[in-house]
């Protein structure tokens, strides 16, 4: 612990941390606070109101939190039990009950997350060590979190022995299970007595006032979280060590405790080794003890929290890996809700399994190890896609939100545009910047790496846009400027500033965009040949020796019945002799002579200079004969 400035609080089982609670004093929690506010607001749309209770936003109250007290005449008269409220469709509508500048009494259940402001109800509670008083309520009840039905029944028989003061209800909490008559009774007049007092202040004040003030951290804890298996409690400040032994002697006088002052010097978070794991809160990825690991992203409407294998590797089988895996990850899952204290919507990504036993027993380790957390929470059936939905409450902002804030660079996301991006950018400003008339000059401010690449990479584009326009482009590197972030100043001739950033307002209609009607297209003239160089129309029709030399290698090679010899004794055949053999056969089908006309026949003396043909060639040549392989000689010979 350390008061001044802050406060933190660990509760440490084994060595291991399990619950860590953290208040600072710029930001104190005032939930449970009770004050006297006014009505500024009915919403009929939403059925709410808006409260001004002395801050600087107003507080919300839903109709779900309107107390019977302020409903109609007739319907206000009737008291609500314990844990039993009027359902929503039950309850007149809210214009009826509440109207503007109305003081009404209130409690403050959630403070405000981002934009939204605080939670109120009219349902009032005032919290003990061992009971809970409900002004306006019924009967006796016992927290939820007792399931054991004997317990439970042993405990209303003890309540129901208690002497209570008249429209007033009382929860009895865990911390009270196993307590004698004589301590609850203790207890339910120590709260009384405060009721009282409070009902005195709420009738002295005026409107916004507070009326009743939770205590700090330190006796939060101790009253909500203290119980006898808690072995001792260590104090780094011997005026919170003094508190601490104060409140502990007036609600249990007749109990030891052990508390003790730190003598150290480096820090007892140090000491005991809760700085490093602190900090790891602040991480996006969890690491588990097998291998595997958590992914939590969080985000203003729900938490995503995604689990890994990671190296884990042990089992053959990937169904025995993913369950393993999946059951170390819920425990793991539950103890980083409490610590981060994220509530709200929950999603959580399992690795997939196929067999149902195997499900339900994911399921009932996250039931099993969100039992331990004092914040209400509610689960779903694991999906068929290994999804499980949940929510927690969410009393307070998260320990990421409470400790860190807001990026300017990034606005949060953790991303900012490229370089190249912003110099695209910035090129497409240019060209608004410079179609202005007036503009002369145009000054643009980046980051230094935005301005090392406009240099680099734009340099021709923003000379061109100049010659173009006639207008100067001066181009600033300013290393203080924040990410994504340029300035671009314009001036005129005499050097005053133009605004030239006009933002085209979205109105009915087509907009008014400039343009023009495009022309025909021009058919090409083909060159005659004659314009061609020579050089290159010879280079055309004589191919190299290169070339001739792939298309010889492209050929294919025929083979088969066609490719053989015969085949090509009868390409190389001349035309005439061809025509004069059909003339021939056909001469001899109509068993006539041959006529003289049908084929030229050729003299002798051009008989005798036409080479012979390729038929007297084959003729003339000897077949080939298969070469005969020749058997290798021994080393011997």
């Amino acid at each position: 612990m350390a008061s001044g400035q802050e406060c933190r609080i660990a509760i440490v089982d084994e060595g291991k941390l399990e619950e860590l609670y953290i208040e600072r004093a710029s930001s104190a929690s005032r939930v449970t606070n009770i004050y006297k506010a006014r009505i500024t607001n009915v919403e009929p749309a939403i059925q709410a109101a808006f409260v001004d209770f002395g801050l600087s936003r107003n507080g919300f109250l839903h109709i779900s939190d309107v107390h019977p007290r302020y409903f109609p005449k007739g319907e206000k008269d009737f008291l609500e039990r314990v844990g039993r409220k009027h359902a929503h469709r039950q309850r007149p509508a809210i214009q009826d009950c509440l109207h503007r500048g109305q003081e009404i009494v209130v409690q403050m259940t959630k403070e405000g997350i981002g934009t939204k402001g605080p939670t109120m109800t009219t349902y009032l509670s005032i919290p003990g060590r061992l009971l809970v008083m409900m002004p306006g309520m019924s009967r006796l009840g016992v927290t939820r979190k007792i399931e054991d039905p004997e317990a439970r029944d042993k405990a209303r028989q003890i309540l129901n022995e208690l002497k209570l003061p008249d429209d007033v209800g009382f929860i009895l909490r865990t911390a009270g299970i196993g307590q004698s008559k004589r301590e609850l009774q203790r207890d339910l007049k120590f709260l009384t007595r405060l009721w009282n007092s409070v009902k005195q202040r709420i009738e002295n004040s005026k409107a916004p006032a507070e009326i009743y003030q939770e205590s700090d951290l330190v006796i939060r804890t101790i009253r909500d979280v203290y119980n006898m298996n808690m072995k001792r409690i260590i104090c780094d400040e011997e005026s919170v060590a003094r508190k601490v032994q104060e409140f502990l002697d007036l609600v249990m006088p007749r109990t030891r405790h052990n508390i003790e002052l730190y003598a150290g010097k480096e820090g007892l978070f140090h000491d005991y080794g809760l700085e490093e794991e602190i900090n790891k809160f602040y991480a996006r990825t969890v690491t588990l003890p097998s291998g595997g690991s958590l992914v939590i992203d969080q985000t203003e409407a729900l938490v995503a929290i995604d689990v890994n294998s990671g190296r884990f590797r042990e089992h053959s089988d990937a169904e025995m890996t993913a369950a393993k895996i999946n059951q170390e990850a819920s425990k793991e899952i539950a103890r980083q809700l409490r610590l981060r204290d994220m509530g709200g919507v929950i999603i959580i990504d399992f690795i997939d399994m196929r067999e149902q036993k195997n499900r339900s027993a994911v399921e009932k380790a996250l039931r099993d190890a969100l039992k331990a957390d004092r914040a209400k929470t509610k689960i779903l059936r694991i999906s068929n896609l290994g999804i499980v939905e949940m929510t927690r409450q969410r009393i307070r902002p998260s320990l990421k939100d409470s400790v860190c804030r807001r990026c300017t660079y990034c606005d949060g996301t953790g991303l900012i545009k490229s370089e190249e991006s912003q110099a695209l950018m910035v090129m497409r400003s240019l060209q608004r910047a410079t179609s202005n008339d007036e503009v002369a000059q145009v000054q643009v401010t980046v980051t230094p790496s935005v301005a090392h690449h406009l240099a680099n990479y734009q340099r021709k584009q923003i000379s061109k846009l100049e010659t173009r326009t006639q207008k100067a482009v001066i181009i600033q590197a300013d290393p203080d400027l924040p990410g994504d972030e340029l300035h671009i100043r314009c001036t005129n001739a005499r050097g005053s500033e133009v605004a030239w950033q006009h933002t085209a307002l979205a109105k009915p209609g087509k907009p008014k965009v400039q343009t023009v009607l495009l022309g025909p297209l021009e058919k090409r003239k083909e060159q005659p040949p004659s314009s061609k160089v020579p050089e290159l129309q010879a280079a055309k029709e004589e191919p190299t020796e290169k070339e001739e030399a792939l298309k010889k290698a492209k050929r294919p090679r025929r083979r088969g019945r066609r490719g053989g010899r015969k085949h090509k004794k009868r390409i190389a055949q001349p035309i005439e002799a061809k025509e004069e053999r059909k003339a021939e056969r056909k001469v001899k089908a109509a068993g006539e002579e041959a006529p003289k006309h049908h084929v030229k026949r050729k003299s002798a003396e051009e008989e005798k200079r036409q080479p012979p043909t390729a038929e007297k060639k084959t003729k003339a040549r000897r077949p080939r004969r298969r070469r005969a392989k020749k058997k290798a000689t021994s080393s011997t010979n």
